[in-house]
């Protein structure tokens, strides 16, 4: 055996391990990546789910439809103190024990949470932000209008 080819093989054998040993084939992390956050793929369902229940779907499309629970996910992570993401993946903990696998019992469950509840307020306040800001609403339910607005110049006026 010649000597430069141990030493090539050796190189390709340490490459491999490294290359291998960075990579997470779990496969139950949730789809977005997150740094501060750690959601499971299970989390990631039954927020969805939540999502879904806050905004249904009928005519327009629900929470799950327009991935709001990507947006919460997100702005979980990025936007709220750690205070907060540690209260609301306790209280997400919480929903997962009472979650039978029902929609309206998820509902009763949001709604006998507390006004205090960290956990409820900011699911309910980023999934309003979120759809408020989706492409959705944005290109179906805003009218735009360019700045400064149209001229009106013949209006007329009670003095």
């Amino acid at each position: 055996m010649k000597r430069r080819e141990v030493i090539k093989q050796m190189f390709v054998m340490a490459g491999g391990i490294l290359i291998a040993s960075s990579c997470d084939f779990s496969g139950k992390k949730a789809s977005i990546t997150l740094h501060n956050v750690d959601f499971s793929a299970d989390d990631e369902v039954l927020l969805g789910r939540l999502v879904d229940v806050i905004i249904p779907e009928d005519d327009s499309p629900g929470g799950k439809c327009l991935n709001l629970h990507l947006f919460v996910m997100k702005m979980l992570d990025d936007c709220a103190s750690p205070e907060q993401q540690e209260a609301f993946t306790v209280g997400l903990k919480k929903c997962h024990r009472a979650d039978k696998g029902d929609d309206a019992e998820l509902l009763n469950y949001l709604k006998g949470l507390s006004d205090e509840d960290q956990f409820a307020t900011i699911l309910k306040a980023r999934t309003l932000q979120g759809y408020l800001n989706s492409e959705y609403v944005m290109t179906n339910k805003l009218i735009y209008e360019l700045v400064p607005g149209r001229y009106d110049g013949a209006v007329k006026i009670n003095a």
